[in-house]
C-alpha cells in the first residue's frame, strides 16, 4: 500500500490527537502541513496535538484573525490560518520564510492559497462524518512527503 494517496476513518478526537502527534514526531525542519477540512472537523485539535508533539508548551489557539501565530518548541512551530485572505494578501505575507525555515508548518484552509504552496508537502483533508468520526484524506507531494505518508500508514497498522 505504498501510494502518494491515502484515507484514514478516525473515530475520536484522541484518535485525532494520536495522528497528529505522530506526524509530529517523524517533523523535520521545514516541513509543511496543508490543512482543510470543514469547521469543526478538527483542524485546531490537530494542530495542537502537532505542536505538543514538537515540544510547545504554550497553549497554541486557532490564529484566525491573527493570520499567523508563531511557537519556541523543539522546533520552532508555525501556525497559520489563511481562511479570510485574498491570495494578493497571502501572496504579501513572505510565506516562503516560513515553508523554507527553521520551523514545522501547519496552514489551515490551504486550499485557499494553492498556487502559494511550497513544491513539496503534506496535505491533510479532515472530513467531519459525524459528531465523533473523521475521515482523514492525505496526500504527498515530494519524496520526502510519500516516506512520511508511508511511516503513516505503517504506523497506523499497529
Amino acid at each position: 500500500m505504498n501510494s502518494s494517496k491515502w484515507q484514514l476513518p478516525i473515530d475520536s478526537l484522541e484518535e485525532t490527537q494520536r495522528l497528529a502527534a505522530y506526524i509530529g514526531s517523524q517533523s523535520w525542519p521545514g516541513l509543511v502541513i496543508a490543512l482543510d477540512g470543514d469547521l469543526g472537523a478538527g483542524k485546531t485539535t490537530f494542530s495542537k496535538a502537532l505542536a505538543a508533539a514538537i515540544g510547545v508548551k504554550e497553549v497554541v489557539s486557532s490564529p484566525t484573525f491573527t493570520i499567523i501565530k508563531e511557537y519556541e518548541g523543539d522546533l520552532p512551530f508555525y501556525h497559520m490560518d489563511v481562511y479570510r485572505l485574498s491570495l494578493e494578501e497571502a501572496d504579501e505575507l513572505g510565506l516562503d520564510d516560513y515553508f523554507y525555515g527553521h520551523g514545522v508548518t501547519v496552514v489551515e484552509w490551504a486550499s485557499l492559497i494553492e498556487e502559494l504552496m511550497p513544491e513539496q508537502f503534506l496535505a491533510i483533508r479532515l472530513e467531519y462524518i459525524d459528531e465523533q468520526q473523521r475521515m482523514v484524506h492525505m496526500e504527498a507531494f515530494g519524496e520526502r512527503y510519500e516516506q512520511l505518508l508511508q511511516y503513516i500508514q505503517d504506523w497506523s497498522l499497529t
